[in-house]
């Protein structure tokens, strides 16, 4: 179908209409985002956490784990980052919000197209003016051979004008969607840090208990080839033998299920780095101690806390989400106009399709309102104001329960340190008992077997404490993960 021109002074009007309306877009209904709300502030602005009698508020690192100068634990850590199914699906989520992103950008220019067309038809003249019945059988057929020939070349744009900002308003949610979902792929990296550190710490002790679980049971199978000595010298009965079997036979039940946590922990670390079970087994059987904590810990203060917490940024970020869909919703309120354009060239000669006599082009605006749709789009602005309320609900409660985390896990790493300090005497006072249990035995003031059970004291007093340093290591991992320490941005880029 050939294109008909419209008359000059339309085209410069439609011109003129256009540059008004453009002139116009600067107009974004809706609220502004003027930041999130305040929430506890003075705890906030106070220059130290209440509870950080064992740490400094010197900004903390963000690699925290490198502080316990453990390579193996690097390593892992590094191996997780690098093929961590969870990151990888976060990492894939950010770049499907990216790309959802420079689509609605792109919106905001005109759509463009091309077109080229060619239609022949037979038989034309026929078909719509028919025939006297008094035609001869030679025009008949001069009419039949008769043929139409129709070439067509042509460029067409759509621009839907953003008068009332809609589509401003949808690149502004996006945005902030795509930093909610920046935010969740930093906060999947710190918990995964977090988890790998503590799943290598509790292997660590493991491995520990069930060395010094084997060295107890040595012990006491030395105690109980004593007792069986002394039953048949008359110095002990039946029942102190009987006694002495079950408190060995006790002791090496507890080995048992240490063993089963081990193989656990070794498969957990394996799965965390992206490999198959057991594929760490020769790498981290070999019995290791457990990686301790720095002697001095920053913690920084609880603004800089709220900045740096991924879960809080993304919180913060859902809010502008919300409130950038208000103005989506209320723009449709206002009517929307397109314009709607195309030129070209047809004709029935290819020689001559450019010719300019063949030209012509079509330029049209077109308006679309509906001021009357029962309420449908103010009940769809009091929707997306109900989820800002929410998005302001969820943001208030993500602070509070970022500051107590924060403020919890300095009350338990600092309750460790003391609980640490009172085993590690105890522990001295078990091995002073048994160097001086030993003098004894030989200058014949004590017996083989108080030496043994003041042995078996001091090993006891072993398991208190390397399962206590262990705690205080969980406890610093606890607290770099409620500072938010551990993630990067380099996935995600």
């Amino acid at each position: 179908m050939r294109l008909m021109p419209v008359r000059p002074n339309l085209y410069i009007s439609l011109t003129l209409a256009a540059a008004a309306c453009a002139a116009l877009s600067g107009c974004v209904v809706g609220p502004n985002y003027k930041g999130p709300p305040i929430v506890a502030p003075d705890a906030v602005s106070a220059g130290a956490f209440r509870r950080a009698e064992h740490a400094r508020s010197d900004p903390p690192p963000s690699t925290w784990w490198l502080a316990m100068g453990d390579p193996q634990l690097n390593h892992l850590i590094d191996d997780a980052f690098a093929a961590s199914p969870d990151v990888e699906a976060a990492v894939a989520r950010l770049r499907q919000s990216r790309a959802t992103l420079g689509k609605d950008r792109a919106n905001l220019l005109p759509t463009t197209g091309s077109s080229a067309a060619y239609l022949q038809s037979k038989g034309l003249t026929n078909a719509i003016g028919g025939g006297s019945s008094g035609q001869t059988s030679s025009s008949s057929s001069s009419q039949s051979s008769d043929a139409l020939d129709v070439y067509e070349v042509g460029l067409d744009a759509t621009w839907q004008l953003d008068l009332f900002g809609a589509k401003r308003r949808a690149v502004e949610g996006d945005a902030a969607a795509t930093q909610v979902v920046q935010a969740n792929l930093e906060d999947a990296e710190v918990s995964l840090a977090a988890e790998v550190a503590q799943d290598y710490v509790t292997l660590r002790d493991l491995q520990q208990r069930l060395a010094l679980t084997e060295q107890d049971v040595a012990v006491e199978r030395r105690m109980l080839a004593l007792t069986e000595v002394r039953r048949r010298g008359g110095d002990a009965s039946d029942l102190d033998v009987e006694r002495m079997i079950n408190q060995l036979r006790s002791t090496q039940a507890q080995g048992v299920p240490l063993k089963a946590q081990i193989v656990d922990q070794l498969d957990r670390l394996a799965v965390l780095t992206g490999r198959a079970p057991g594929d760490l087994d020769k790498v981290l059987e070999p019995v290791a101690p457990v990686p301790l904590p720095p002697k001095v810990v920053a913690v920084g203060d609880p603004a800089s806390l709220l900045r740096r917490r991924p879960d809080v940024r993304a919180a913060e970020r859902t809010i502008q989400q919300k409130n950038a869909l208000i103005g989506q919703r209320t723009a449709d309120l206002f009517p929307k106009v397109a314009l709607l354009g195309e030129v070209g060239y047809t004709s029935g000669d290819l020689s001559s399709l450019f010719k300019t006599n063949s030209f012509s082009y079509v330029a049209a605006p077109i308006l679309q309102w509906s001021p009357f749709d029962f309420g449908r789009t103010r009940a769809g602005i009091r929707e997306a104001e109900g989820e800002r309320a929410e998005a302001l609900a969820n943001y208030r409660k993500t602070v509070l329960g970022a500051l107590r985390d924060a403020e919890t896990a300095l009350a338990a790493y600092g309750s460790q340190r003391e609980n640490l300090q009172g085993l590690l005497a105890v522990e001295a006072s078990a091995e002073h008992t048994a160097e001086l249990t030993a003098r004894q035995v030989e200058g014949g003031a004590a017996t083989s077997l108080d030496q043994l059970i003041a042995e078996r004291d001091r090993v006891s007093a072993q398991d208190n404490v390397s399962r206590a340093r262990a705690q205080l290591t969980l406890d610093f991992i606890r607290l770099e993960k409620s500072l938010g320490l551990g993630w990067s941005s380099g996935p995600g880029n």
